[in-house]
């Protein structure tokens, strides 16, 4: 396994005092490549977490979830130079559309299969810190000293339906490779679909039913620290309750974001009965963002 990438700790300038920012990502233990990506635009931070396509499985493209979270990055950087005041929805969009054009007429984008990510996104804008959240890459919040998690779970409960239709398949194709590939199947049917759920793929209409909000930088309910994480780092909570979302922070803290990644390997390891993915272990990112009280 390569070792934990981190961009360290940098400060943003301005009205507001600094955002420290400290980040890890590592690909699954025996991967050659990384389908997650971290990165810091200024003020904007970012986890994207790449679908990994299954094997034998077609996406009508010929790139793939690295290629496409590596150019999805780019362009929200671009898109955010141009435009540091839009919505973050708005300016998602257009990194998607831009992506899209960057396939270069190569790919059939309406295939299901299509190269697509999780987003999870932060900006500080002075007095207030802006986010989205969009399909299953979770954001934790320390607001005022209170933690919350802000999640996008229509993956989940399309997940949910997903099992239950699974169930239910004809007795023909009851043996494990057919009903995998009955699953993958109808979850491509479902992705950016008003009753599935949405990720960034080909259509930056998906950008708007990202699930957003923002957080005060000043006062007593100020946003203390955040993490952005991928879901092979949030499943030191969701999957190994190896602690809580106020634990995972404090973590986070004390130690940085390579000591959370250490712990989910290892727990990888011990109780893999407890995984809910198709595959053993996963990429797994954090970006760590933490702020001085303002005035």
């Amino acid at each position: 396994m390569r070792p934990p990438t981190s961009f360290g700790s940098a400060d943003v300038s301005g009205p507001a005092p600094m955002m420290r920012v400290c980040s890890a990502s590592a690909p699954a233990p025996g991967r050659p490549v990384n389908e997650d990506l971290v990165f810091r635009f200024g003020p904007l931070v970012g986890v994207l977490d790449g679908a990994t396509v299954p094997d034998g499985f077609d996406t009508g493209c010929v790139h793939g979830p690295e290629w496409y979270v590596r150019h999805l990055a780019a362009r929200i950087g671009v898109a955010e130079a141009v435009r540091p005041a839009a919505r973050l929805t708005s300016n998602l969009a257009a990194a998607i559309l831009a992506v899209r054009a960057d396939h270069g007429g190569q790919c059939d984008l309406d295939h299901p299969g299509t190269p697509s990510s999780t987003v999870c996104l932060l900006r500080d804008c002075g007095d207030q810190v802006d986010y989205l959240v969009l399909c299953d890459s979770p954001l934790v919040l320390d607001v005022g000293g209170q933690v919350s998690v802000v999640t996008d779970d229509r993956l989940d409960t399309a997940m949910a339906e997903l099992r239950q239709t699974v169930a239910t398949v004809p007795a023909g194709t009851a043996d494990p490779v057919a009903r995998f590939r009955h699953a993958v199947g109808v979850q491509r049917e479902r992705m950016n679909r008003t009753h599935g759920y949405w990720v960034a793929a080909a259509d930056p209409d998906a950008a708007f039913h990202a699930v957003t909000g923002s957080a005060p930088r000043r006062g007593p309910a100020a946003l203390r620290r955040a993490a952005l994480l991928s879901d092979g780092a949030s499943s030191a909570v969701e999957q190994f309750g190896l602690t809580d979302w106020a634990g995972l922070l404090d973590l986070l803290s004390d130690d940085g974001p390579a000591a959370l990644l250490g712990r989910v390997r290892e727990a990888e390891r011990d109780h893999p009965d407890r995984l809910r993915r198709h595959k053993p272990t996963d990429d797994a990112s954090v970006v760590f963002c933490e702020f001085e009280p303002a005035g």
